[in-house]
């Protein structure tokens, strides 16, 4: 068992569940705070804004509204490795010219309460995924207009939410290396889905970075410092690594890796969320993404995973960041059945059956496993 932060009384984050210990009220809380995306939401290409997973660290910030103020007018300040210092309104950001992406973004514990042992924290099982359109401006045109320094190696960005993690008092703050922060995708969005972002989802600014896990898409972004030197906040070198021990670095999380879902056919169980079908056909579909590119294969298994057959995947369409659709069709016989699937991305990464497990539960791309009962 890990101390207990001397600040706050409670488990600090890393903290792997007793064998046989249960979701205790802590998660339960995070569960209620937090939500993932109903499955069958998966039939949207474009996910509602209410329907969209929601992670919110600490508390959300009193940021106002587009009718309602703040107590303090917002801002975005950005300094240090600058040749000129920015401090921008919303309206300074709104009048400079814009672009849409649509961007799946998954936060990157999804999946981890599937692990065994269970890492202890945000409960998620496979629903903390959705995909908006985002507007905003092009990071890399502010940073342009700003001037970076030839000796900047990194951006920091730093939210209005503000907490505690590990005994450490603190803003959420993440980077990305330079090269990252000023490529062709990533967003200073202020508008998801053509209307203002919503509380939850970072009003007024928030960065998106398209291809990353969500925990890179700092909310209520409020200041961008360039700095010379790799940042080591606890958000980048404590917290999103890959570790087998509290000991050892870890790899840093970055990229998503490949996922498919299926919409859970037929109609469920209230408590188990077994789903019930007649017998017959079947029409299987769902979405499928990765960071790393586009899908390329989608495989279904009705038997559990002894067999694999082929989906059909459908194209982009254009929005290079956004999850794929892809359908197939099944002959349901009376009984049970497992349904299994799993993705292939242009670079050669597939899901693992059996997932590899990490203190932190990040990265979990297991196959996604539906019960269905025919009768």
């Amino acid at each position: 068992m890990e101390e207990e932060s001397p600040l706050t009384g409670i488990s600090p984050p890393g903290r792997i569940a007793a064998p046989g210990e249960g979701i205790g009220q802590d998660e339960l809380a995070l569960a209620a705070r937090n939500h993932g995306l109903p499955l069958e939401a998966l039939r949207y290409e474009v996910t509602p804004a209410g329907l969209h997973y929601v992670l919110v660290h600490y508390d959300i910030p009193d940021t106002g509204t587009d009718s309602t103020p703040a107590p303090t007018p917002w801002r975005l300040t950005l300094h240090g490795r600058l040749r000129t210092p920015l401090d921008l309104s919303l309206d300074d950001l709104r009048a400079l010219p814009s672009v849409t992406h649509r961007v799946t973004m998954e936060c990157a514990g999804n999946g981890r309460a599937r692990l065994s042992p269970r890492p202890v924290s945000q409960p998620w099982l496979v629903e903390a995924v959705g995909t908006a359109e985002w507007t905003g401006v092009p990071l890399r045109a502010v940073l342009a207009e700003a001037g970076v320094t030839p000796d900047a190696v990194e951006a920091v960005f730093t939210g209005a939410d503000h907490g505690v993690e590990r005994g450490v008092e603190q803003d959420y703050r993440r980077s990305l290396p330079l090269p990252v922060a000023v490529g062709a995708d990533v967003l200073l969005a202020h508008t998801m889905n053509g209307g203002p972002l919503p509380p939850q989802h970072g009003h007024p600014l928030r960065l998106v970075v398209p291809g990353w896990y969500g925990m890179a898409h700092v909310k209520w972004l409020r200041d961008i410092e360039l700095v010379d030197t790799a940042f080591r906040g606890y958000q980048q070198a404590t917290a999103y690594r890959f570790r087998q021990s509290p000991e050892e670095p870890g790899e840093p999380v970055t990229r998503i890796a490949p996922r498919a879902l299926l919409i859970p056919p037929g109609f469920p169980d209230f408590m188990s969320r077994t789903r019930v079908v007649r017998p017959g056909p079947v029409r299987i579909a769902g979405r499928a993404w990765s960071g790393y590119g586009p899908v390329v294969r989608v495989e279904l298994s009705t038997d559990g995973g002894g067999g694999w057959a082929d989906a059909e995947v459908l194209p982009q369409g254009g929005h290079p960041y956004a999850w794929q659709g892809w359908h197939a069709d099944w002959t349901a016989v009376p009984g049970s059945h497992t349904l299994l699937t799993r993705a292939t991305d242009a670079s050669g990464r597939t899901q693992p059956v059996q997932q590899p497990w990490n203190r932190g539960g990040f990265g979990n791309n297991q196959v996604q496993t539906v019960s269905v009962v025919c009768r």
